[in-house]
Order: C-alpha cells, then structure tokens, then sequence
C-alpha cells in the first residue's frame, strides 16, 4: 500500500468527532468502552467499530455509542469504517500486528501497555508505524498526570535536594483465577510466541515507568544496566513477586519492588529520594507528598490529561503526545530482561499460604500470599534495594542482565 496516502491524518474538521474502533471490549477493554463514552458525549470521538473474537451483546456496549460495526477483523473494521483511531487492548503478544495493520490502513494508535513482549517486536512496530506516518500513544495513563510536571519542579526548586534515587512499591493481590481468565495470562510464552505476561511488565508496568519517567531515564538509551529477581508463589509460568534495579545514564538508580500476593493490598507508589527530604507518588489516586526535612509535610491532588483526549488533540491541533513510544524505550529494556532471564524462581511451599480470595459463592476464589512480603516491598522502594539484599529468606543472589 502507498505509505504516501496517510490518508489525511488528522484532517478531519475540529467539529466532527473522530471515528475510532476498538479491539479489544472485554476485560480492560470495558474501561476504554466507558472512556469512549465519556468522550463520545463531549463530541470529541464517536465510536465506529467494535473487534473482538465474539460480537458485544447490547447489554455489552450500553447506551450512548450508537451501533457500531462490529467484527474480528480489524485491518478491515478500519478501511470501511474510516477510523481515524484505533484502541488496541487486546493481549500482548498481538500489539505489533495490529498496530502495524490499523495504521497502514490509516489509523492512528492509542496502544496498551505494555507495548510488546520484546525489544525487537518494539523495535519492528516503531518503524513500521514511522513509515505509515501514524502518531502511537502507549497506554500508561498514569504519565498523563498533572501531578508529573508538579513533581519535576519540586525537584528543580531544591524542595528536597539533590536526588539520590527512585523508588516504586507496588502490593496488590489477585486470585488464582486471574490467572485462568485468559490462555495467555501468567505465561512468558504461548505456542511459540513471546508473551512476558509478569507483574513488573503487565499489572505494576504502570510503577516501573513512573519511576524511570521521575528519574529522567525513560528512553532505551538512559538505561545502561539492569538488575533482576524474578519470583512466583503461584502456579504459573511468569512472576508474580519480584523486584528490579536500574542504573541510568544520569547515574539515578531507579528501583521497583513488586507483588500479586500482598499480605494487605494498597495504593502502589513512586517515592523520589532527596537528600534532603522525599516526594511520594501515588500515581493511581495523582496525589503527592512531599516531606521535606524540617518541615511540615504537604500533600496536594493533582488533575488528570486522558491518553485518548491527548491523542485527538494532538491530530486535531499539534499538541504534544503525553506517551510517545519512544518514551517508553527504557521500560521496554525491562520488559527484554525479564524476557530473556532465567524462568522465575517458585516460592518454597512454606513462603506462601492460601486465603480466600474476592470471587464469591459457587466460586470460592482463593489467592496466595506471601508473609512479610508487604515489609518487603516498602523497604525495597526505601532502600533502593533487591529482596535478596533485604534478606528475604527465599531470595537468591540478583541476577545482572547484560546490557542490549
């Protein structure tokens, strides 16, 4: 196809709403249905397409987004329908290929994240998308926060000196079931394929890149080491508990420690260490803290600019994409290292135990947790450490990922 037909991009008149598609409406993919919704009644997008291996039911789609075509087919939902965008929640291991489809029938891309499951497919996509002269918005929402740009210039005022790491702690739970809601949920692979379906890469992705965007190294080449240890109290493929460190080329260290199995779920965060004084973050609530040392602390909530609303802004009037796929390189250089390290190492038996999970009767869903792992994980952000340096008692040395 002529790479020259671009199709117009953006050239819609500002008071038409931009047609989008989705692939991908169920699981995360409800989430975007309600956001299209919300934009579709601000008359900035209507939704012209709906892909998805099985048809939403009216009760599925709800009120307020017309009928949409709807079909499994998306290079196809695209050229009829005319969509100017294309949301892409669909499971990892398929992102380039729609991607590069949708876009080289002329959409644009708000893609989730994490991008790919591997540098090269990354890599691949970004060119391919290059030459379609498509615009991709990565879907961590969180960098869309005003709270970001607060931040950065507490730091640059000296509100807590200079900064000597970036810490990010993450305690969530999730059942069993979570990991059967879907064939390829929990696995580094399928048939063949790369999927890289760990908590540091998919459901605490969000910590890890807030943490490497405060620390300034969000791009492939800010990153000049990694450290790993991969770890899973669950019966799967992928982790579920673990932690990573990353030297940049700024020379902040950038640190995340991990879990599914919380002792007792809370609001992950990214804590910026001052030497005199710290910044917390708590990227889903966009509230921050900041303790200064010798005064009183202050905590301030911050607005929100929707990945979504951005992207048509910026086809409509040039403004600037909050989440470029460039600006996801560095996390992608940890998705590649928890690829190619060795398979997560299981928890011993007695390191974790089971307790009932949210699911209710007939179900009786059960989750697995893992004692003192929410000790952990705070001091690991604190410290800028690894479980193993923590002494946790079934953590082995780290493992140091050579450099791409």
């Amino acid at each position: 196809m002529d790479k020259t037909h671009s199709r117009e991009r953006g050239a819609a008149p500002a008071e038409e709403p931009m047609p989008v598609v989705l692939a991908g409406a169920r699981g995360h993919g409800r989430w975007h249905l309600d956001n299209i919704r919300r934009l579709t009644a601000e008359g900035k997008v209507r939704l012209a397409g709906v892909c998805d291996l099985r048809p939403l039911t009216a009760q599925e789609l709800g009120d307020g987004l017309g009928e949409p075509e709807q079909s499994a087919d998306l290079a196809g939902l695209v050229t009829r329908t005319g969509a100017r965008i294309a949301v892409i929640s669909t499971p990892i291991h398929t992102h380039a290929d729609l991607a590069l489809a949708a876009a080289e029938r002329g959409a644009h891309l708000l893609l989730e994240k994490p991008p790919t499951p591997s540098y090269a497919e990354f890599t691949r996509m970004v060119e391919g998308l290059r030459g379609y002269g498509a615009a991709c918005q990565i879907g961590f929402q969180s960098l869309g926060s005003h709270a970001l740009p607060a931040i950065r210039k507490l730091v640059s005022d000296g509100r807590v000196g200079a900064v000597r790491g970036i810490g990010a702690a993450g305690a969530w739970a999730r059942d069993e079931d979570y990991y059967t809601r879907a064939p390829w949920a929990g696995h580094r692979t399928l048939d063949g394929r790369d999927v890289v379906d760990g908590v540091l890469t998919n459901p605490l992705a969000h910590a890890v890149a807030t943490a490497l965007w405060l620390g300034g190294a969000d791009r492939a080449e800010d990153v000049t080491g990694i450290e790993l240890e991969l770890y899973r109290a669950n019966a799967i493929e992928a982790d579920d508990t673990s932690c990573v460190r990353i030297r940049t080329a700024g020379g902040t260290a950038v640190a995340a420690a991990v879990t599914l199995c919380a002792e007792e779920p809370g609001e992950p965060y990214v804590t910026v260490h001052g030497d005199r004084g710290r910044i917390t973050f708590w990227y889903k609530l966009d509230r921050v803290r900041v303790e200064p040392d010798g005064a009183p602390p202050e905590t301030t909530d911050h607005a929100r600019t929707d990945l979504l609303d951005n992207l048509v802004a910026h086809l409509r009037h040039g403004t600037e994409l909050l989440v470029p796929p460039d600006r996801t390189g560095a996390f992608m250089r940890v998705v590649e290292a928890v690829r190619t390290a060795p398979a997560p190492v299981p928890l011993p038996a007695d390191a974790w135990r089971t307790e009932p999970g949210a699911g209710v009767a007939p179900r009786a869903a059960k989750r697995r947790v893992v004692p003192g792992i929410d000790r952990l994980v705070t001091a690991g952000a604190e410290r800028l450490a690894l479980y193993s340096e923590l002494r946790a008692p079934w953590a082995a040395p780290p493992a140091e990922v050579p450099h791409p």
